[in-house]
């Protein structure tokens, strides 16, 4: 219909309203008659037709509508659906109920009969009985008694375009602080970070009463409304020609109720403007939109914007304000768990090629933060954390954690932050705090007062949005010890103990955690005992698998090297030529998806080797001074844990003598910076007499020949005890051919004997 207006001006202007009945047909044919005009194989010739025969046949429960297919259909359609999204819905609801009245199930449902189909059978005969056989307007009127959303099994949902197929871009990211009045009643797409959801509740979509008097039934539709004021009096002919005003009752097993859940939806910090607090907006999800996300996760949802009135005492307070929510129709999360991954053909294909190269573990190591020079021992560390080994449950359900945790300490300048900043972004949930921004309550779990309910409620702190993935810790030894001992417990138990304000209870934390920290002076001090530089509790310390000292010692060429990096960066905008082609950040995270699906285990005749080889650590251990890093206990399950996730990167379920020593090689080069500092060697490392590696690996086989007393070594086992105290194999062999020229040594060509000469 048309209406005129009259203006101010007395000029008179036509307003064109939507005709509802025309666009109720026009969604009927697009249900109907929609074929993809992009689809050049035709496979899918009528999308929406065998989306209702699926519905029909009990295989599905929601009906999405893409208004990128409406578009090619009607765009002003399209337009108007954009703008006033929730009468469409109606629309298409409508629409699809009276087309599912001719589509007959293609499979067999009688042994899929729910609440719904006996409730509706026993209402069709109870109605049929009180009827009057003889009488069709009676046997009409029955199918008009039932409200369709009474009936109905599925949800419509609509998806807004993402592109226009003419060229022009469709409805993209708005800000939170961009969504305003305009948005009202249309929909919108918006993105941020999860904070905090409600349990899942019943909300009540169909009220169902009985009258005492009658017995009759009266139906009143809520619909997408959050309050109802309930039928006072019943409206059956009965009561009304009697005056009978029969009371009612509301019937719980008659009513119709959908899945209910509230999110708090908060902006990206990268769209928050300088000098104000993150803006939050508050989603509900209905239906089997319901579970599908937790807190701590990014996402992108898809919903109509629309205006809430206050209720109850709130209410009194606000006055004439009202509240603004997001009903929720599509919700995209930016990052996937491992497990959720799916690898197409093609990402197959790249992952097998790159578990056929030898050299796969550096490759993926070096592919870690490719822009920040050097740490090639630190960025393999944080490949093994990333791939993690396998957390055992033994038969009296005590756990042993697989997470690998690591603790980057060292001087200002090292990039520690940048490593950190990183792996929290890789991580599909990585969590990343500083320790002076961080109390203990936020890190473990905080008792607040739940707004919608007001009852007391758990909200979780770091370390449990991080469940299943890494929590990075940023100046780590600025945090209060207080704070500090709230990390304990979840660094080896992997739960967090909760015993406040009436609430007991026990939540997961199995994330591994990453901490960097500066030592005590803010540089190391080269004067004072490592003890006194690290001046972490020694409890604390052996819960870390590694803990890495990282010193910026002055070294003419790695400083040329690293200024070189750093100017070419400034000067050119982009990182130098590698030397190697780094594998992308979506083939790392498949990859590690893939290896975290195996299990290993270490075979019989491995255990003995890595005993023996914890005792000889024991032992070294026990002639050095330096008690902060002493090896306990937990030191062995630290190398089996390095060891499977070194077994994981193979795509092997056993553990190889390799994958040990490589672990125990790992154990040693944390602290390998601190003993070149010193110039010898630190704890289990022969000293030979001089300060650079090639004299103490020199050493080793020199202390190996004297005790077994002959000049002629085993190559093997000279290369294994030299990769166990700690040095890289290009050591070894660079020594090898240094002392081979000074002709102190001789090889043979098939590399199996060492000699001494004279």
């Amino acid at each position: 219909p048309t209406t005129h207006r009259t203006m101010d001006d007395g000029v008179s202007t036509a307003v064109d309203y939507p005709k509802y009945a025309e666009d109720l047909e026009k969604v009927v044919q697009f249900i109907t008659q929609f074929q993809d005009a992009y689809d050049l194989d035709k496979s899918a010739a009528y999308k929406y037709k065998e989306a209702l025969q699926a519905i029909a046949n009990r295989e599905s429960k929601v009906f999405r509508v893409e208004l990128d297919d409406l578009a090619q259909f009607d765009d002003q359609l399209t337009e108007r659906a954009e703008e006033n999204a929730q009468r469409y819905v109606r629309l298409f609801e409508s629409a699809a109920d009276d087309l599912l009245d001719s589509i007959e199930p293609t499979v067999d449902v009688s042994g899929m009969d729910d609440v719904l189909d006996v409730l509706h059978r026993q209402r069709v005969a109870q109605v049929q009985q009180s009827a009057d056989p003889d009488d069709d307007a009676t046997q009409a009127d029955m199918a008009k008694m039932f409200p369709a959303a009474l009936i109905r099994r599925f949800e419509v949902r609509l998806i807004p375009p993402t592109a226009d197929p003419n060229g022009g871009k469709g409805l993209k990211t708005v800000p939170l602080r961009e969504v305003k009045a305009q948005h009202i009643g249309g929909l919108v797409r918006v993105g941020g970070i999860v904070t905090r959801i409600s349990d899942v509740k019943p909300l009540i979509e169909v009220a169902t009463y009985t009258c005492d008097t009658c017995g009759f039934e009266i139906y009143q539709e809520v619909g997408f409304k959050q309050q109802f004021t309930p039928i006072a009096e019943c409206p059956s002919a009965h009561c009304v020609e009697n005056r009978m005003k029969g009371k009612l009752f509301m019937q719980t097993r008659g009513s119709k109720f959908v899945k209910y859940q509230e999110l708090k939806l908060q902006e990206l910090p990268d769209q928050v403007p300088v000098g104000h607090i993150p803006r939050s907006l508050t989603v509900t999800c209905r239906g089997e939109l319901t579970r599908c996300v937790t807190p701590g996760e990014r996402v992108t949802i898809c919903g109509i914007f629309l205006p809430k009135r206050y209720t109850g005492f709130r209410a009194i307070r606000a006055g004439l304000i009202a509240d603004t929510y997001l009903e929720a129709s599509d919700v995209f999360k930016h990052k996937e768990s491992y497990s959720e991954m799916e690898a197409d053909d093609e990402m197959n294909a790249a992952i097998d090629e790159a578990a056929a190269r030898p050299d796969v573990y550096t490759h993926l190591a070096k592919s870690i933060a490719p822009e920040i020079y050097g740490h090639e021992d630190v960025k393999k560390a944080l490949l093994l954390m990333l791939v993690g080994g396998s957390t055992r449950t033994l038969s009296d359900g005590m756990r042993i954690r697989g997470d690998i945790n690591i603790c980057l300490m060292g001087d200002p300048g090292v990039a520690k932050s940048q490593l950190l900043k990183y792996v929290s972004t890789v991580s599909p949930r990585g969590v990343y705090t500083t320790g002076k921004g961080s109390s203990g309550v936020g890190l473990t779990a905080a008792v607040t007062k739940d707004p919608v309910t007001g009852d007391m409620a758990l909200e979780g702190g770091a370390l449990v949005l991080a469940d299943r993935g890494i929590c990075c810790i940023d100046e780590f030894d600025k945090m209060d010890d207080y704070d500090r001992t709230a990390i304990h417990e979840v660094m080896e138990q992997q739960t967090v103990s909760i015993a406040k304000a009436g609430i007991t209870t026990t939540l997961n934390a199995r994330c591994a955690v990453l901490a960097a920290a500066n030592p005590l002076y803010g540089r190391y001090n080269r004067k004072r005992s490592m003890a006194e530089n690290i001046n972490l509790p020694n409890s604390l310390l052996s819960r870390f698998d590694l803990l890495f000292l990282i010193l910026d010692i002055q070294d003419m060429d790695s400083d040329t090297a690293l200024a070189r990096h750093i100017t070419f960066v400034h000067k050119h905008m982009r990182n130098p030529e590698l030397g190697f082609e780094p594998f992308t950040p979506e083939l790392m995270k498949h990859y590690i998806a893939e290896a975290r699906q195996f299990e290993p285990f270490v075979p019989k005749e491995l255990a003995s080797y890595v005993v023996e080889a914890y005792v000889e650590l024991r032992q070294k251990d026990n002639q050095g001074e330096q008690d902060q890093s002493a090896m306990t206990a937990r030191a062995l399950l630290s190398i089996l844990r390095l060891s499977q996730a070194l077994a994981r990167l193979r795509f092997t379920d056993e553990v190889a003598v390799q994958d040990v020593e490589e672990a125990i090689r790992m154990t040693h080069m944390s602290k390998a910076s601190l003993q070149d500092m010193d110039g010898g060697a630190g704890p289990g490392v022969a000293s030979g007499g001089g300060g650079d590696y090639q004299s103490r690996i020199f050493g080793i086989m020199r202390d190996a020949a004297v005790s077994a007393s002959s000049t002629s070594l085993d190559f093997k086992s000279i290369e294994a005890a030299v990769l166990k105290k700690g040095f890289p194999l290009d050591a070894f062999h660079t020594t090898l051919e240094e002392y081979q020229e000074l002709n102190v040594i001789m090889v043979d060509t098939s590399r199996t004997r060492i000699d001494f000469v004279g």
